[in-house]
């Protein structure tokens, strides 16, 4: 049986679902809940969703030999969960700047903002609407060279 030559592209949104703020949170609480679960139950449960915040983080696996698309979350850092993409006639690739921005609190009403702006390659449907973002750069020449390699490995 042949085995399908597949192209793992990684932390490709941001590194975590929930962001940065919530993941540092997620992370306290699973180290808390650890140390608490000596001394009581409950902790485990703290512990885990803790864990569940802090390592859930988003992948794009691209299956060259049989022509698909898969933009997966990955539960606690290990389980995937999404669903496969055939690449269809009609479907391009494009390039897009995105700009994100998130905010926390300090100490009850002090406003952190963090904003992040990068190039992504998304994968469009025959009417150009976005069906699932495929790769991150920081600037837009290097997008745009992989844009070229990625069109070509997946004959669009």
């Amino acid at each position: 049986m042949a085995q399908s030559k597949n192209v793992i592209i990684e932390n490709l949104l941001d590194n975590r679902s929930f962001g940065p703020f919530a993941s540092s949170t997620g992370l306290f609480l699973f180290i808390c809940g650890i140390i608490f679960s000596y001394f009581n139950l409950f902790g485990l449960i703290i512990a885990i969703i803790g864990a569940f915040v802090a390592f859930t983080s988003t992948r794009t696996i691209i299956d060259t030999e049989n022509k698909r698309i898969k933009h997966a979350d990955y539960l606690f850092g290990l389980l995937p969960y999404g669903k496969w993409i055939e690449i269809q006639k009609g479907m391009k690739l494009g390039v897009k700047i995105v700009k994100r921005g998130y905010a926390g609190y300090t100490r009850g009403t002090q406003p952190v903002d963090f904003q992040s702006r990068d190039v992504r390659i998304f994968l469009l449907d025959s009417n150009s609407k976005q069906i699932l973002p495929v790769k991150k750069f920081k600037t837009f020449e290097s997008a745009r060279a992989e844009l070229k390699e990625l069109e070509s490995l997946l004959g669009l």
